[in-house]
């Protein structure tokens, strides 16, 4: 069940971000969003709290930061026209690499 809060908690990572984004750009939703970005914060942070009850503070760190940065990542490339450089799919998919062998390393 950990495994799941954390995947939870890494989706609403990308809430924030881009709630924040959405909040500083000009419009009429601002407030929307900047509200949008306070609820994922909570529930992120609730999410990983409850992964951390039983898996170890480093590897749900981790994980969740992951799971964040890739879906945010992507998002900010479909939603918001980031560029998408090979490069950067490059590093990404490192991240990707740290958090699958972190998984497979961790207690289940």
């Amino acid at each position: 069940m950990a495994w799941i809060f954390l995947l939870l908690g890494g989706i609403m990572e990308w809430g924030w971000p881009l709630g924040l984004k959405f909040a500083s750009l000009p419009g009429r939703f601002r407030v929307t969003a900047g509200a949008i970005a306070v609820i994922c914060i909570l529930l992120s942070g609730g999410f990983l709290y409850l992964a951390q009850r039983s898996l170890p503070v480093g590897t749900a760190y981790a994980v969740w930061t992951g799971i964040g940065s890739l879906g945010t990542f992507l998002l900010g490339i479909l939603l918001l026209g980031e560029p998408a450089h090979a490069s950067r799919f490059l590093y990404v998919g490192l991240i990707i690499l740290g958090v699958i062998g972190l998984r497979f390393s961790a207690p289940s």
